[in-house]
């Protein structure tokens, strides 16, 4: 007689079994009714903040232990290592001039590891990088982030330049992980390392929106949109 199901894997076997727009669909409504319980379960948005950088930097040393144990670095995208550079680098310097706290050493140790990271792709592992997999123009993304962030941004008491950094770093750091994703598809193979990795990118990436997205919501920030 088989054993019934446990209904977390009933529940995952269902979704798996559904069409791309089901699934896009609940992807929408769970990450809507996981802001809804983060607006009442934190009090202080800021912790989202900070649990994003550090979700981000168990990712990244997930990433360390891969390179240096597996002297490999096959299946990461250089691309999406540049991409988070570049908005931690940007959300460095806003931290600086805007607020001057733990987010900034956060992203200071953070930005290091990365550029490391970076480094060992390059440089010291450039061998085993799949050039041909990573085939993902960045501009793409850079480009219409900045766009954006002309046209969107929070309207404070900083300088105007300041804010459109800020929301430019803000969606960069949003779709910086597409590059990876476009690797993972491209080798048809996810190691496990590879896929931890992604994974907290895709909690820390899920915090930092929804630390943007209740504070837009909930704390009166103004959304200025430039027409």
């Amino acid at each position: 007689m088989r054993a019934p199901k446990r209904p977390i894997h009933a529940v995952s076997t269902w979704v798996r079994r559904q069409p791309p727009k089901v699934k896009a669909f609940l992807a929408v409504v769970s990450g809507m009714a996981a802001l809804v319980l983060l607006r009442f379960i934190v009090h202080d948005h800021d912790n989202l903040f900070v649990a994003a950088e550090a979700v981000h930097s168990i990712g990244i040393s997930v990433l360390i232990y891969k390179l240096m144990k597996e002297k490999t670095c096959a299946g990461l995208s250089l691309k999406s290592q540049e991409l988070t550079a570049i908005f931690l680098a940007v959300r460095l310097y806003c931290s600086f001039v805007m607020e001057y706290d733990i987010h900034t050493l956060l992203d200071l140790a953070t930005l290091a590891t990365t550029l490391w990271v970076i480094y060992m792709i390059r440089f010291n592992l450039r061998s085993s990088y799949m050039e041909d997999k990573d085939n993902f123009a960045i501009y793409y993304v850079v480009v219409p982030c900045a766009v954006l962030a002309l046209l969107i941004h929070p309207s404070t008491s900083h300088n105007i330049l300041n804010r459109i950094f800020w929301a430019f770093c803000v969606y960069l750091e949003a779709v910086s992980v597409l590059p990876q994703l476009r690797v993972m598809q491209n080798t048809k193979i996810v190691e496990p390392f590879t896929a931890h990795y992604v994974f907290a990118l895709g909690v820390a990436r899920f915090l930092s929106c929804a630390h943007w997205v209740l504070q837009v919501l909930f704390h009166s920030v103004e959304i200025r949109v430039v027409i």
